[in-house]
């Protein structure tokens, strides 16, 4: 079956040959990661309407540098929340939450697991956890005015549903990204 597949080597070994470069190399590409994922993520609230859609890439940066390096991934991760604290404050709270970790989540899973079910779960339940983080702990309205912010099942289903799709999708984006940008960073 499609879900049970495993994802191909040329990850993992593009892994092993990402890890002989330089520092110098590695810290330039964190910084371009970052500033890719602070311009994409804080274009929602500089261009209203299509930026909601170029923040939602916000993810792409974070995903390919957890998926090159579990360090590089994460230092982009916390680079990019301090650019936002400096260009977009507004979106410091979102980032972190949802874009940010799903990213941070998927890049992390592919070291991790090999089959493309398990990426998928665990990156959906690491979206699903900052969705219904900010809806009911830090009471942000994240899915808009509509949805309440008292827990119900309806809710986090629709959630649960939404995440596992969205990481589906994010995942099969990655596999395309990661094989036409691998020749250019490795």
């Amino acid at each position: 079956m499609y879900f049970f597949k495993p994802i191909s080597d040329e990850i993992r070994l593009s892994q092993i040959i990402f890890s002989k470069h330089n520092k110098t190399m590695k810290l330039i590409i964190v910084s371009n990661f970052a500033g890719i994922a602070a311009i994409l993520q804080s274009a929602g609230g500089f261009l209203p309407g299509i930026g909601y859609f170029l923040s939602a890439l916000a993810t792409a940066p974070i995903l390919l540098g957890s998926m090159f390096s579990i360090s590089i991934g994460v230092k982009s991760y916390f680079l990019t929340i301090i650019l936002l604290f400096i260009i977009q404050p507004t979106e410091l709270i979102v980032f972190p939450f949802t874009t940010g970790l799903l990213g941070l989540g998927i890049g992390t899973s592919f070291y991790i697991f090999r089959k493309r079910l398990s990426i998928i779960v665990t990156s959906t339940i690491l979206l699903m956890s900052g969705i219904l983080s900010l809806l009911f702990i830090f009471q942000f309205p994240v899915l808009g005015p509509s949805v309440s912010d008292s827990f119900s099942f309806l809710t986090a289903g629709s959630i649960f549903l939404f995440a596992f799709l969205y990481s589906w999708l994010w995942v099969e984006i990655a596999l395309i990204i990661f094989k036409r940008l691998k020749m250019i960073i490795i």
